[in-house]
């Protein structure tokens, strides 16, 4: 049976420090996602962008910047990402920013609950998007979505989807971190995340960094992965709000994503944070739409 894929964008910055994430969605059109995925054997239906209120570029209040706007976002991406999951389709959101994740993650884990499948979470970034309004720097709540999944935010955030938590810490792998605010730190450690940090794969490989985050899963598993676009190194994606440096080669990468495909487990997918504004002829959506690609099976050799 043919898969059917379900693009969604999501044209909002509004969760982020700097503008631009808002063009994300269409710089990967322009870099070809559809005709990607199309040549992997997959069904494409790309249902357009989704609406919500504009960026008010305003300063935090409570420790939150733009919340009303924020949950509006979040809110329609559940209800997209949930019809499409219900309708046994493999959603891609398009993003936007990492606060998305929110509306995301929450409408994947609801889908599991329904069906009695077991959720498990990659989070490919830079950062453990862990923080609170208490313990945020900025305010900017795509530095908070882990947290708020975890239940650990605004009753109008964490109760998207019908339940608190909508997820637990022992749902997710992080990976390639290598940027956590100083409180955000300790309540990482208190939470008990798995955190396969930067360190951590220069240590021991992304081969079994990947066979760790991979273990235990099974054919009633659905796996969702989340890719923030900053979790690469800039030196092959510059065209992000957050580039930190140190992060995956380009082969590490590629080999993250080829062990996923290996799984055959992938339910669906989140593109986040891709930032056109700072990126140059294109080229990081180019590489993220090359990834997916390899996400869902392109690889040198036909293997066994």
């Amino acid at each position: 049976m043919t898969t059917t894929v379900d693009l969604i964008g999501a044209p909002t910055d509004i969760g982020a420090g700097s503008r631009g994430a808002s063009m994300g969605p269409e710089a990967l059109r322009v870099a070809g996602i559809r005709e990607a995925l199309q040549a992997r054997g997959l069904e494409v239906a790309d249902t357009g962008n989704l609406a919500g209120p504009t960026n008010p570029w305003l300063p935090p209040a409570d420790g939150y910047r733009h919340l009303d706007e924020v949950v509006d976002w979040n809110k329609s991406v559940h209800e997209a990402m949930y019809r499409s999951l219900a309708a046994g389709r493999l959603p891609i959101l398009l993003g936007g920013d990492h606060c998305l994740g929110i509306g995301s993650i929450s409408a994947v884990a609801r889908h599991c609950r329904t069906t009695g499948k077991k959720l498990r979470v990659l989070w490919l970034d830079a950062h453990t998007d862990f923080n609170t309004n208490a313990l945020t720097p900025t305010g900017n709540v795509h530095g908070m979505p882990v947290a708020v999944l975890c239940g650990h935010g605004p009753a109008e955030l964490t109760g998207i989807g019908g339940a608190t938590p909508a997820m637990s810490p022992s749902a997710i792998r992080q990976i390639g971190i290598r940027s956590v605010d100083e409180g955000e730190k300790r309540f990482v450690r208190q939470q008990g995340l798995e955190v396969f940090d930067m360190r951590y794969i220069d240590e021991m490989g992304m081969r079994h960094t990947m066979e760790k985050a991979l273990a235990g899963m099974d054919a009633g598993t659905h796996l969702h992965v989340s890719f923030d676009v900053d979790f690469l190194d800039p030196s092959i994606a510059p065209g992000v709000d957050t580039a930190i440096k140190g992060g995956p080669t380009y082969r590490e990468a590629q080999l993250c994503m080829e062990m996923i495909a290996d799984t055959g487990l992938l339910g669906s997918l989140d593109v986040m944070e891709l930032n056109p504004a700072l990126d140059v002829r294109n080229g990081t959506a180019e590489v993220a739409v090359d990834l997916i690609e390899s996400l869902f099976g392109k690889s040198t050799l036909m293997r066994a």
